[in-house]
């Protein structure tokens, strides 16, 4: 059995952070990681290049974590943006954004952000145990300390953080064992679902337009024929299914059978563009209606795949029959697709659901169940959007959580 003053579990950057911000010379800080090595999530976000964080205001962050941004709210305005980057300016690496305002390090090097972590664990410290699979949590109320056990041993804390992740790219070690952990210390655990994942559709019929993307579409999501959430994003025809940050976004409040419908010509008004619509057929109806469609600036190879959709050969605008107007239109403006499942946890970047916020503290990531235990990262129940938003999210919440058991210990 070995003693150690703070143990944590996981070094994904909300682990390591919490470390950085919890250790002291007179302070035995151990984090066990079962890989071999730490942050092999983080190394592979952003495509490799690691999109830390964003631009935006904080306040405007909080529109970016669904319905549980609000447990967000504290630890964001208490560790924002601008200090995350000055954390690793101080250490010299500077940052660029591009045009969506996404923020990377100048390097376009996710191992150089992981680098300066493990540089400032190392200057504090910290342990690193790698290739320690926790089998388990205890917490012993008569020493009043929680007991973590490994294949070797046994590990006796007086506090502990629990950072595992959550199930999404289970390859990097993200399994949801911090679900079971926390569980078996008395916490809910919300039910889970992949999040910022594609869509798969029934039926796809877009199989041959991989590559074609929209920006700034509307989106709205259909259950039981009732519309009940709808929004704006970029949309990605794949050969499998629909992506995009818009659909990534979105996902978090799908389930199978919903129905997804498009509008591929960002039109606000179905029925003034369905008027104008049919006022430009008539006055040009000498003209090819393929022709015609050009002035909506859609993709050519998605206008004849929608003109063949729609049953309309090669027919000029004068030509076309009421039946195949209204449904040219419907195709434009409120394109349905029916989901047949989301990408797996394979392939979602993130975890739906997680520890139950309502019990956890939303200023220090304490348990309000069981004192000296924390958590941190995606395996509480809040998802962010695509946009660094996840990975803030990770920084601000073990920053808190560090700050408060260096402030107990």
């Amino acid at each position: 059995m070995e003693i150690c003053d703070v143990v944590i579990i996981g070094s994904g950057p909300a682990g390591l952070f919490t470390a950085i911000n919890c250790s002291g010379d007179d302070r035995k800080v151990v984090i066990l990681e079962k890989n071999k090595t730490a942050g092999r999530k983080l190394l592979l976000s952003g495509a490799g290049q690691c999109n830390l964080t964003h631009d935006g205001s904080i306040k405007e962050f909080l529109n970016h974590y669904g319905e549980n941004g609000r447990f967000l709210r504290h630890v964001l305005y208490n560790f924002n943006n601008d200090d995350l980057l000055d954390f690793f300016r101080k250490r010299g690496l500077d940052f660029i954004s591009n045009e969506n305002g996404k923020i990377f390090p100048e390097t376009l090097k996710a191992f150089d952000i992981l680098n300066i972590l493990l540089k400032e664990c190392e200057k504090r410290r910290v342990d690193i145990r790698y290739n320690k699979n926790v089998k388990g949590v205890i917490y012993d109320k008569e020493e009043r300390k929680f007991k973590i056990k490994t294949v070797e041993k046994v590990y006796k804390s007086n506090f502990l953080v629990i950072a595992t992740g959550g199930k999404s790219y289970g390859a990097t070690g993200s399994t949801g064992d911090g679900y079971r952990f926390a569980n078996s210390l008395g916490h809910t655990i919300e039910p889970l679902a992949p999040s910022l994942t594609p869509l798969f559709i029934k039926k796809y019929p877009f199989k041959e337009l991989s590559g074609i993307s929209f920006e700034n579409v509307f989106i709205s999501l259909w259950r039981n024929n009732r519309k009940i959430r709808e929004t704006v994003g970029d949309v990605l025809l794949t050969h499998r299914n629909i992506s995009g940050p818009g659909i990534l976004n979105f996902s978090r409040y799908v389930v199978a059978g919903d129905v997804i419908k498009i509008n591929f010509v960002r039109t606000e008004n179905e029925e003034d563009f369905r008027s104008e619509f049919v006022r430009k057929l008539q006055s040009n109806g000498k003209i090819m209606i393929k022709t015609f469609l050009k002035e909506y600036l859609l993709p050519k190879r998605f206008v004849e795949k929608i003109l063949k959709i729609a049953g309309i050969e090669e027919e000029k605008c004068s030509q076309l029959s009421k039946e195949k107007r209204n449904e040219l239109i419907k195709m434009l403006v409120s394109f349905p697709m029916e989901v047949e499942k989301l990408g797996d946890y394979h392939i979602a970047m993130a975890t739906r659901g997680g520890v139950s916020l309502k019990e956890v503290n939303h200023k220090t990531m304490e348990s309000k169940i069981l004192k000296r235990l924390y958590f941190a990262g995606e395996v509480l129940d809040v998802d962010g959007d695509t946009g660094g938003y996840n990975l803030q999210a990770a920084f601000s919440m073990g920053y808190a959580a560090g700050r408060d058991i260096a402030k107990n210990l």
